[in-house]
């Protein structure tokens, strides 16, 4: 027996058909189809396919919280933990990288931006200095995201790339020393990265 159409199995079915065709891939007749039901039953339950993006997105960025951590005593490894869930689900998902830019922000992202505000505030940064606080930890999330799924090369497309700098010559030799067209540590170089970031937005702390 059919399951009875419901917002939430709207929004599921709506992320496993972004996960699986993206956002291009998403259409109303073809969620519809998906969820065995006529596409003017949708609008019973969301306004329009913004609507269906907005609360897909939403869904994807919920954040239940870090486990076991005092929170009087360890602000740091809140955040990093918070960081680290966000920047996971996003990879798990990437068609929420575009529209996290270009949608307005849901109840689940604004709760992540205060816990990450007051946490903030607990750790000394002022007032003052929050909002540059908070929007230089996004924009490090978005942009080491971004940069993640831009470099996730096939393996032959990573022989290619190290065949053609095999003869590197002069011009970039920092680049070829550091090998950083090859470094694949993505988790400890996100890791490392927010740890120098954290340690100069509350120096001392």
């Amino acid at each position: 027996m059919e399951r009875p159409l419901s917002l939430e199995r709207i929004v599921a079915t709506a992320v496993e058909l972004l996960d699986a065709r993206g956002i291009d891939g998403l259409t109303m007749r073809r969620l519809a189809d998906r969820l065995g039901s006529g596409v003017m039953s949708l609008y019973w339950h969301v306004d329009n396919k913004d609507g269906v993006f907005d609360l897909a997105l939403d869904s994807v960025l919920e954040y239940h919280g870090s486990p076991q951590i005092n929170a009087a005593e360890d602000w740091r490894v809140e955040i990093v933990h918070m960081l680290e869930d966000w920047r996971a689900g996003m990879l798990r998902h990437p068609w929420s990288v575009p529209l996290l830019s270009s949608r307005a922000l849901g109840p689940n992202i604004l709760s992540r931006l205060e816990l990450l505000g007051r946490t903030l505030s607990r750790a000394g940064v002022a007032d003052k200095d929050l909002n540059v606080a908070i929007w230089s930890l996004w924009n490090y999330v978005m942009g080491a995201t971004i940069t993640r799924t831009s470099f996730d090369l096939a393996d032959s497309d990573k022989a290619a790339t190290q065949q053609h700098h095999a003869h590197p010559g002069e011009r970039y030799p920092t680049i070829q020393r550091s090998r950083l067209l090859f470094d694949d540590d993505w988790v400890g170089t996100f890791r490392k990265g927010l740890d120098l970031l954290l340690a100069g937005l509350a120096p001392g702390r």
